[in-house]
């Protein structure tokens, strides 16, 4: 039996009722995987035995699946009432009791659950899981909430030969038939949605990390067919310096027995922080050419999700209106561990770049909300993995640690820690600790910048000497003053300010730049005046400081989203300064939003002028920029967009595909270059089916055919989008990325001829695909295949006409229409 989403929602106030009535002590999982390899199984019988002390007679377990097949209450087997997302049961005695539950679970192709993948190079299988907020029931019979924690055992009969991974070490591995069993130490008191398994002929190195007493055993996996690709000195190097860190900022030693890092194919997030064994997309295994900026974002990964092995996993959040705790602690210590322990010292230059970018998006939409969120169900919950949650709330906490001092924010996550060790906090938990390590007050904090949403856009009235400030919030800021001399700028003073009001008298030296929120101390949108552009327009790529040029780029986009800044004006500025930009990160940003500014902020019909200019500027730096540089690598990757919308340049690419003309010199033509670009020539004709199979010849990877997917969908052929956009929606053979790359296909290029015809169709399927799919699914065809229409008047009707729609749904669409508005309004100049 499978269940729709509503069944399978779960709320805050039912959860709270059963965490008082449950006291959850341990969860013993034995699951038998040793059927796998064979596709014919499409499931694997999964048993949990729940030990839990009760105060009420009756209660569910959580469990999606294909079929419950028993439940024994006590040692007694029990009638029992399954909708196909919660077992009902009844006859729980008051104190102990043992329910075990004997179900058979399904595996997942959509990366919810237990994923299960076929390697195209080898035919191996590999599994492994992913729960966070709520998927933990699709392998195991469990009470899915942050606040029962559980300590975990698992036994798990797999394959003979296979690796077998979980939380913790195996204690026990013994023959099976023809299989193996592995039975794993005990966690400690963990929730269910950082438990965790994988098993497969995997690629292992492994290594040791040392300090004092302290002895961990390191692991580092990936597929056997990417262990050529597999860069695991440089992972497990950075491993080691991270527990350094952690281990000496956090006073409280590393709290699980192993730590294992996989890399897994078919991947929705970047990572996931079980303890233990983390998980990892296996895009972070480059197949081909990185640049720095990728190892960096990588490094920042493993930190990040190292951090959570303290926050988040040995102190977790009560329910998920507190999902900040964890995540924005994490993506604030990503960026400092990286700088403080790694070779990516600037670390900090590209959270302003990008991850404040993607905050300051996130908080402009209707949609926003708080830092700590009101989450009143696991539809939201897992909604709020978002902009905000991450990037706005590591902001805040950066400008927190300005204010009460790195040593008192660390003194408190220290005392945090030994407090709550093993259990779930609230927002009070962590604030009592940093106001009794600082001696600060942080209610009056935490109002101003934890519980509103928004931001403020600050400026300065060169003639007036006022800083001003919309949406008033207090802000500790540095103002950079920059003097343009011989065609460089260089910063000649730099004035801390507080703005607590609306406005505020800053008396500021004479500067042809002023740049507010130098040192990027403070979450806010910071305005260039008009003298202050031009200086940017002049000489932007002659400042020396990275951080400063990155909060430039930053300001630039911010207003050409605003439609302050006219776009063409902006994409000059790219087009002069973006081919000297030192930073591969900032590079690989401007380019980013250069494209998307043609294609979505540009009006119509000034739009094939700028694709031109925007593809011969590409086209001249991959050949000019120094050669095999990360700069060139990010100019061939602009090079791949630019040339799906204008096809002057498809002779010469095709050639270079096909061997009949050198490409840019030192440029490594390798595998995802080489789709990207075919990927361009066929959005504009000048590639086929043909030229697909002979490509995924070259390449028959789990990559090369996610990559074929794209490229045959590419096709400017109105059959061959509509076959693509019917596959989106009917076929249910298609994993999650497929998925991707089929609707990747059908909006590639100068797609809107194409496709504009299924606006409406869109409308009427949403609902439908939301109440059937799993969420992860359901999301990407909400999001990935929203019409870009000349009007709001399809979008406004739905949600006119849809009051009802679950409120997730709503959110969705809510989002989507925000974007379109907001491309409208910029395009018309308004």
């Amino acid at each position: 039996m499978t269940s729709a989403n509503a069944a399978a929602n779960l709320t805050r106030e039912e959860t709270a009722a059963r965490a008082a009535a449950i006291s959850l002590r341990a969860a013993r999982v034995e699951l038998d995987l040793s059927g796998a390899p064979d596709p014919s199984r499409s499931g694997f019988p999964t048993i949990a035995t729940l030990s839990f002390d009760a105060t009420a007679e009756a209660t569910w377990i959580d469990f999606i699946g294909e079929a419950v097949l028993r439940v024994v209450v006590n040692g007694t087997e029990r009638d029992f009432d399954w909708d196909g997302a919660r077992i009902r049961i009844a006859g729980l005695a008051p104190g102990a009791n043992e329910v075990v539950v004997e179900a058979v679970a399904a595996y997942s192709r959509s990366g919810e659950g237990m994923h299960r993948f076929v390697d195209p190079v080898d035919r191996e299988t590999y599994l492994y899981t992913q729960y966070e907020p709520a998927d933990a029931r699709r392998v195991m019979p469990c009470f899915e909430q942050p606040d029962m924690k559980a300590r975990y055992t698992f036994a798990i009969t797999a394959p003979a030969g296979w690796h077998v991974l979980s939380n913790q070490a195996p204690v026990r591995t013994e023959p099976a038939g023809e299989a193996q069993r592995v039975e794993f130490a005990p966690t400690l008191p963990i929730s269910s949605y950082i438990t965790a398994v994988a098993a497969g002929p995997y690629h292992r190195v492994t290594d040791e990390w040392t300090k004092g007493d302290q002895r961990v055993p390191l692991g580092a996996y990936c597929r056997s067919s990417l262990a050529q690709h597999f860069d695991a000195d440089e992972i497990l190097g950075l491993t080691k310096q991270g527990l350094d860190f952690f281990d000496e900022a956090f006073g409280f030693p590393y709290p699980w027995s192993t730590y294992d890092q996989i890399f897994v194919p078919e991947y929705n997030l970047g990572a996931m922080e079980n303890p233990g064994l983390v998980t990892f997309t296996e895009a972070y295994v480059f197949r081909g050419a990185a640049t720095d900026a990728q190892r960096e974002a990588r490094a920042n990964t493993i930190l990040h999700e190292m951090a959570h092995m303290w926050f988040g996993d040995l102190v977790t959040m009560r329910w998920w209106d507190d999902l900040w705790l964890k995540e924005s602690f994490a993506d604030y210590m990503g960026s400092h561990a990286s700088a403080a322990a790694t070779r990516f010292t600037d670390a900090w230059v590209s959270f302003a770049a990008r991850r404040k970018v993607w905050a300051y998006q996130q908080d402009q939409l209707s949609t926003t909300h708080p830092i700590v969120a009101d989450i009143p169900d696991l539809e939201a919950a897992k909604l709020n993995f978002d902009g905000i949650t991450y990037a706005k709330g590591a902001s805040v906490l950066k400008q927190l640690v300005a204010y009460v001092g790195e040593d008192a924010f660390f003194e408190g996550a220290r005392r945090y820690f030994r407090e709550h060790a093993y259990g779930n906090t609230t927002l009070d938990d962590l604030l009592l600790q940093l106001e009794a390590a600082s001696g600060r007050d942080l209610r009056s904090w935490s109002r101003a910048w934890l519980e509103t949403t928004g931001m403020s856009t600050i400026a300065y009235d060169r003639t007036g000497g006022v800083l001003s400030q919309t949406d008033p919030r207090p802000h500790r800021l540095a103002i950079g003053c920059y003097a343009l001399a011989d065609g460089r700028l260089q910063r000649t003073d730099l004035v801390e300010v507080d703005l607590l009001e609306a406005t505020a008298p800053v008396s500021l030296p004479d500067a042809d730049l002023i740049l507010i929120n130098d040192r990027d101390l403070t979450y806010a949108k910071a305005r260039l005046d008009e003298r202050s552009l031009a200086a940017v327009e002049e000489a932007l790529s002659t400042l020396d400081d990275p951080l400063a040029r990155g909060l430039i780029w930053a300001s630039l986009w911010d207003a050409t989203r605003d439609g302050e800044l006219p776009v063409r004006r902006y994409l000059s500025i790219v087009r002069r300064h973006a081919p000297a930009e030192a930073h591969v990160g900032l590079l690989t940003a401007a380019t980013g939003n250069a494209a998307f500014a043609i294609s979505h902020y540009v009006p119509r019909d000034a739009r094939a002028e700028e694709r031109r200019a925007w593809l011969d500027t590409a086209w001249e730096q991959a050949d000019t920029a120094p050669a095999g540089s990360g700069a060139q690598l990010a100019w061939a990757r602009a090079l791949s967009g630019a040339a799906a919308f204008d096809d002057t340049r498809a002779t010469e690419l095709r050639e270079i595909l096909d061997g009949a003309r050198p490409g840019p010199e030192g440029l490594p033509l390798d595998a995802d270059l080489r789709w990207s670009w075919l990927t361009a020539l066929a959005a504009t004709g000048h590639a086929g089916e043909a030229e697909a199979a002979a490509e995924l010849a070259r390449d028959d990877t789990a990559t090369g055919r996610t990559a074929w997917i794209r490229v045959l969908a590419a096709r400017p052929e109105a059959d061959v989008r509509a076959a693509a956009w019917e596959s989106a929606w009917h076929d249910r053979s298609l994993t999650n990325d497929h998925l991707d790359a089929t609707i990747a296909g059908f909006r590639t290029g100068d797609s809107r001829p194409l496709i504009a015809r299924f606006d409406e169709e869109y409308f009427s399927r949403i609902r439908e695909a939301w109440a059937e799919r799993s969420i992860e699914i359901a999301r990407r065809l909400v999001t990935g295949l929203f019409p870009s229409s000349d009007t709001l008047d399809l979008a406004d009707g739905w949600l006119a006409a849809n009051a009802d729609a679950p409120a997730s749904l709503r959110r969705l669409v809510l989002e989507q229409r925000d974007h379109l508005a907001r491309e409208l309004r910029v395009c018309a100049g308004k």
